[in-house]
């Protein structure tokens, strides 16, 4: 074989290496769908991170998008802070300008009376909830872009909304 031929051999089968190494991995297949209550959520802001937890079993965990100005506690309206602290699933919007919302209860007592000392309002309406019902279904918005809410992938509100029921626990971490 002359040299130009073992060349162009190599070649090939260098370029076919590199070819297959540069697709993209399979997607893990998808996880089985959850049907059994929760007994808490942890948020971990930091971390980008919701975890529901059945006992002490941490049974899934969800990346998640925070408030445009995600670190520190939320003190008033329109600051884009998610808040911090401990609180409960306390009521459901199916009608939601999201896809499908589950309310948090804030604001608690002390985070009114701060913003009070501000001459300002606490705020409102903090939601874990899907993605803007004007995008198509599939779309998940990348980065922190709610106004302090918590948002995730439609089709991972869809089964929160399943096994998550009013009264549920949810810690906010910094």
């Amino acid at each position: 074989m002359s040299r130009l031929l073992r060349f162009l051999w190599l070649f090939a089968i260098l370029a076919g290496a590199w070819l297959l190494l540069q697709r993209p991995a399979s997607p893990p297949p998808p996880l089985a769908p959850l049907t059994e209550q929760i007994d808490r959520i942890l948020v971990e802001k930091a971390a980008r991170r919701l975890t529901i937890y059945r006992g002490q079993e941490a049974i899934r965990s969800y990346d998640i998008a925070l408030g445009f100005t995600p670190e520190g506690d939320k003190q008033v309206e329109g600051d884009g802070k998610t808040p911090e602290g401990l609180f409960t699933i306390n009521r459901r919007n199916p009608q939601s300008s999201y896809h499908l919302s589950l309310g948090i209860n804030y604001p608690q007592p002390e985070d009114i009376a701060f913003a009070r000392t501000l001459n300002q309002s606490a705020g409102g309406d903090i939601f874990i909830h899907g993605q803007p019902n004007s995008l198509p279904t599939a779309i998940t918005l990348p980065g922190d872009w709610t106004a302090g809410c918590i948002a995730v992938s439609n089709a991972e509100i869809e089964e929160l909304w399943r096994i998550t029921p009013n009264g549920t626990p949810v810690e906010i971490r910094p």
